[in-house]
């Protein structure tokens, strides 16, 4: 778990530069990108906008699609919103549980200080 602590700490320092440079109130995808440059800078592998398969009883029944993951280990949910709604918080828990993964990030760039923006999921 250590080593997952030390990537969420990363990825949030990837955020924290992402949203000090643009600030709050673009689109999610604007976001996104820049974070997409700023993990490569920090050379962390991620793949983005992944679908993942959601299987009953052996049968695929629907998709999700995965704003980032990132080195194979935290889903990060993004979001440029007024306030995060609990169903945001359901969401990442959703991907998390259909993904497999113990950690995951929703971060809101819309807030004054991302800080005040970013949850932590662990399951």
């Amino acid at each position: 778990m250590e080593e997952i602590n030390r990537l969420t700490e990363k990825i949030i320092g990837c955020a924290i530069e992402v949203h000090r440079e643009l600030g709050p109130g673009l689109l999610e995808a604007t976001y996104e990108s820049a974070l997409c440059v700023e993990l490569e800078s920090a050379n962390l592998s991620y793949l983005r906008q992944s679908v993942f398969p959601v299987i009953y009883k052996g049968t695929t029944i629907g998709e999700y699609r995965l704003d980032l993951l990132v080195g194979d280990a935290v889903v990060v949910e993004i979001k440029s919103v007024e306030r995060l709604d609990p169903v945001f918080a359901a969401q990442v828990l959703t991907y998390l549980r259909a993904t497999r993964k113990k950690v995951g990030l929703l971060m809101n760039f819309n807030s004054r200080f991302l800080k005040d923006g970013i949850k932590r999921f662990v399951l």
